[in-house]
């Protein structure tokens, strides 16, 4: 997988895996993200060891995160994207985006997936679109699955 890194001013971004402050995206997502309280660390570890990795940076400091999934020749599901409050409003989700969707390794894929509550009008910025027929996908869902490792 090729590593990409590029900086805006004090702010960087980063595909290399082995930037990725664990300890700072555990907390967040364990702690903050109505999508996966509880977390265990390991879980996060073994998430971000099998994932394309997209690491937000202040200076020395970790502010974001996002990892894709994928087989990288078909499909690829977008997960754990987020901007800590300290840094919203700075269009850092935006170029975060940018980057993903510009990811070499990404490119000529069928189709992209993702799950938001609340960030469908930033996706909609980079051509997302509501599932066209929703009635052709199936899930299993398990939303207690992190409260009952703990």
């Amino acid at each position: 997988m090729q590593i990409v890194t590029v900086t805006r001013g004090d702010y960087h971004i980063t595909t290399d895996k082995t930037k990725m402050d664990i300890a700072f995206i555990h907390h967040f997502l364990s702690t903050e993200a109505y999508w996966s309280k509880n977390i265990p660390l390991a879980t996060v570890q073994r998430a971000i060891d099998n994932s394309l990795n997209f690491g937000v940076f202040h200076r020395d400091g970790q502010v974001g995160y996002a990892r894709i999934i994928s087989d990288f020749a078909t499909v690829c599901y977008l997960g754990d994207v987020f901007i800590i409050p300290e840094h919203r409003g700075k269009g850092l989700s935006k170029w975060m985006m940018e980057q993903v969707m510009a990811h070499p390794d990404l490119k000529g894929l069928r189709r992209w997936i993702l799950l938001t509550r609340d960030a469908h009008e930033l996706y909609k910025q980079f051509g997302w679109a509501s599932i066209a027929y929703p009635d052709r996908w199936m899930e299993i869902h398990d939303p207690n699955v992190y409260t009952l490792q703990v």
